[in-house]
């Protein structure tokens, strides 16, 4: 290599090229802007959006303003981690490459938890509107028919999930675009067959706080939820054609986005249709299209509600079979997992639809009890993820700024200030929920899992790192035959440590990824050695 040639990248794990250990790329830069803009869009805004309202009034607008802006800080940190080190595990492989391995594995089997629970809530609720469309068929049907499909999908090459998340964004898109369109037309008095309420629904029916500090909270609480699944993009962008640019543009819009989708939306619910009207708690946006006098508007709500439910459904398996996978192949999950056919993680997207599955069994069986432990048990875990994607910002970026500074495309705003002004408002939430009798138990439930999953993490660690120093302490065999000592298995795959140190390596260093060739000038220097000895060995 001439000195005027650059070289090439240094080789991580989670980049190389695809191989039986790598996965693909097969995600379009048109895959990953739709999957952005649509994964803020789900069920938990279209109907969920009816609890804030019933609680908080109007000031659900403010509730929704508030949560949505700790969401901001909270993807501009983890975008300006992915976008240095791009990974399928996401937030897991940088708590792990910043604060240690125990960390790395509570953060990922806790989200990995979370989705496949979810997975089961969504199917749950797809299949309550196919019910009520059909209703001589069983709702088990269409958990297991909708189950079928997305596992199948996600069994084939990921451009195949790029495509549903695509059309499926794009829908949900529209829908909430055309509601938005006619919302402010109708505000402002310019619909036809319409007159604007003004302000008199938001602060006429008992003021704009009309529960007062105590409804905002719980208004806070309903809407803080409602934006998680806004991560798995990152994950995503590690299987796209340009991971860096893909997390950097999904970041830098999600401010609009959420502005725009969520604070924006409620805004015209609630100048349009009474906050404390029976219609707005169980479905906000069907009551607003009902005031418009928009012809059936209950059905095409339960179409896009129905839209929103199979895309997070969808996305969720994605989300927990690539979390999955990249446990495993870190070290942090069981080793079979870590195998991928065809550039996909087959066993990791069977093991999590196995499990969102039974999770749907398990709302049949015990509906009252050992479902609803589930359901406490991921109640709070959206904030346990985000609050070590913030403690891993804060080391991670000091160790950038120090090593290597041209890693970060994107950064966080005025670091560390407000780095810890979301820390901050993690744990003030955390005591809202702990002062809330509705929420408390969740708290509790969300606490033992996370602690459980430390305590392991922590044995784990311990455990391997002495196995790591028996290993070292080893005597090690040299000589011509030494390679051929090891195993074709252990040829054929890396171990963790391996995995682990290529995923840390930093720019300026030489590393080989599983397949990868030497150097030129190392295979000529190991020539010249050989030449050597056989010259020698003919003199004597």
């Amino acid at each position: 290599m001439t000195a005027t040639e650059k070289s090439p990248p240094p080789t991580r794990a989670d980049d190389a090229d695809p191989s039986p250990t790598n996965l693909s790329h097969g995600l379009k830069q048109r895959h990953l802007s739709m999957i952005a803009l649509g994964g803020v869009i789900g069920a938990g805004l279209f109907v969920g959006s009816g609890t804030a309202i019933a609680a908080a009034g109007p000031a659900a607008i403010l509730a929704y303003a508030a949560s949505g802006l700790l969401v901001m800080l909270v993807m501009r940190m983890l975008g300006e981690m992915s976008a240095a080190h791009p990974s399928s595990g996401s937030f897991s492989t940088h708590a792990e490459r910043a604060i240690g391995p125990w960390a790395g594995f509570t953060v990922g089997w806790i989200f990995w938890f979370l989705l496949c629970v979810v997975v089961a809530i969504e199917g749950i609720g797809a299949a309550a509107i196919m019910t009520g469309w059909f209703p001589g068929t069983e709702s088990w049907m269409w958990v297991a028919l909708f189950m079928v499909l997305f596992t199948g999908s996600n069994l084939t090459a990921v451009k195949n999930f790029g495509e549903y998340e695509f059309w499926f964004a794009l829908i949900k898109v529209l829908a909430i675009v055309g509601f938005l369109v006619l919302g402010v037309l109708a505000v402002l008095g310019l619909l036809p067959g319409t007159e604007s309420p003004g302000g008199s629904f938001l602060f006429g029916e008992g003021g704009f706080f009309p529960n007062g500090s105590e409804g905002l909270i719980l208004g806070l609480l309903a809407s803080v939820f409602a934006y998680g699944g806004l991560e798995t993009v990152t994950i995503a962008a590690a299987e796209s054609e340009n991971p860096v640019r893909g997390v950097a543009s999904a970041v830098r819009t999600a401010m609009w986005r959420i502005a725009v989708f969520y604070v924006g939306s409620i805004a015209v619910i609630v100048t349009l249709v009474p906050w404390n009207s029976e219609a707005v708690a169980t479905g906000p946006y069907a009551a607003a299209l009902d005031t418009l006098n928009v012809p059936a508007a209950g059905t095409v709500m339960d179409v896009v509600v129905l839209i929103a439910l199979l895309s997070a459904m969808n996305a969720n398996i994605y989300g927990a079979s690539r979390m999955s996978f990249s446990l495993a192949t870190r070290g942090q999950g069981m080793a079979f997992l870590g195998k991928v056919s065809g550039g996909v993680p087959r066993r990791t997207v069977l093991a999590s639809s196995v499990f969102g599955f039974f999770a749907v069994l398990l709302s049949f069986w015990w509906p009252e009890t050992v479902f609803i432990w589930l359901l406490n048990m991921i109640g709070a875990a959206v904030l346990v993820v985000w609050g070590f994607v913030a403690v891993s910002q804060i080391r991670s970026r000091r160790r950038l700024e120090r090593e290597a500074p041209e890693k970060l495309v994107v950064r966080m705003w005025a670091f560390p200030v407000l780095t810890y002004v979301a820390l901050a408002a993690m744990l003030a939430v955390f005591v809202l929920m702990a002062r809330e009798e509705g929420t408390r138990t969740q708290l509790y439930f969300t606490g033992g899992l996370t602690a459980a999953l430390v305590v392991a993490g922590l044995i784990r660690q311990k455990m391997l790192g002495q196995k790591a120093a028996v290993a070292a302490s080893a005597p090690q065999t040299n000589g011509p035959h030494a390679a051929s000592a090891a195993s074709p298995e252990d040829e054929a795959e890396p171990t963790d440590s391996t995995a682990v140190e290529l995923d840390k390596a930093e720019p300026g260093t030489t590393e080989l990824a599983e397949g990868a060739t030497p150097d030129e000038d190392d295979t000529a220097e190991q020539a010249d050695e050989s030449e050597k000895e056989t010259v020698s060995a003919r003199k004597r």
